[in-house]
């Protein structure tokens, strides 16, 4: 019995090391370590559940391991703006403890096959998620919320003109700011940073405003960008 249990256990984790490979290779918050433990831990619970307590019914233990690993998985969720992070991740840590847990109670066959469906859906629906959200334009789709970033450099003495320019221009039903900041640039520049956010994806509308920016002759240079993205969208040196 020892045997076999250890074998549980060693299965467990060499199932949640083959899962947190891929997320260790995607460089995500809950990588190779996270999920073996994960695993492994959701299988010794179930074997003390089952083995160490004769009598007692293991499926209370499971129902356990559901509620704990909730509070982890809550750990890696974050808010970045108007974006949630974390949720892809915390979900791969739930099934991860779902595989632990069939390894621990022997069903060695559904433990394998879970493992390969979580791996699956991380490689192969990721792909098919990015290239949804490329289609923007797709009939019937929602779109969430976006922030953007408009950045314009001006000479240091033209800072105040070019701020009331920007709060004209941007002043559209589509948008709404969020912040306005300013840093040194080169030699007598300034940098003037402006935060805004839209309820639905419009990147006509903040390309429109920055075109608008970049035709003043006060205006050095323009340039806006999706935070989350990293993308620049429009330039004028």
């Amino acid at each position: 019995m020892a045997v076999e249990l250890l074998v549980r256990v060693g299965l467990a984790t060499a199932l949640g090391v083959a899962i947190g490979l891929e997320r260790q290779w995607r460089a995500r918050m809950a990588g190779l370590q996270t999920m073996a433990l994960v695993s492994t831990g959701s299988a010794l619970y179930l074997i003390l559940g089952a083995y160490s307590f004769p009598g007692s019914d293991p499926t209370r233990v499971a129902a356990q391991i559901v509620t704990g690993i909730g509070f982890l998985g809550a750990g890696v969720i974050m808010k970045q703006g108007l974006s949630v992070t974390g949720l892809n991740t915390a979900a791969t840590l739930w099934s991860t403890a779902a595989v632990g847990a069939l390894a621990g109670a022997w069903l060695w066959r559904e433990a394998i096959a879970s493992a390969v469906i979580v791996v699956a859906v991380n490689l192969f629906l990721h792909p098919l998620a990015e290239m949804m959200d490329r289609r923007k334009h797709w009939a019937g789709r929602e779109h969430p919320p976006v922030e953007y970033l408009v950045s314009v450099t001006c000479r240091a003495d033209r800072e105040t003109e070019v701020r009331d320019l920007m709060l004209r221009t941007v002043r559209t039903p589509e948008l709404r700011m969020t912040s306005m900041r300013s840093a040194p640039g080169a030699t007598d520049a300034v940098e003037i940073r402006v935060g805004l956010s839209c309820a639905a994806r419009d990147d006509g509308v903040v390309e429109e405003a920055a075109g608008a920016l970049a035709s003043d002759p006060r205006v050095q240079s323009v340039h806006w960008s999706v935070p989350e993205e990293s993308a620049e969208g429009f330039a004028r040196p």
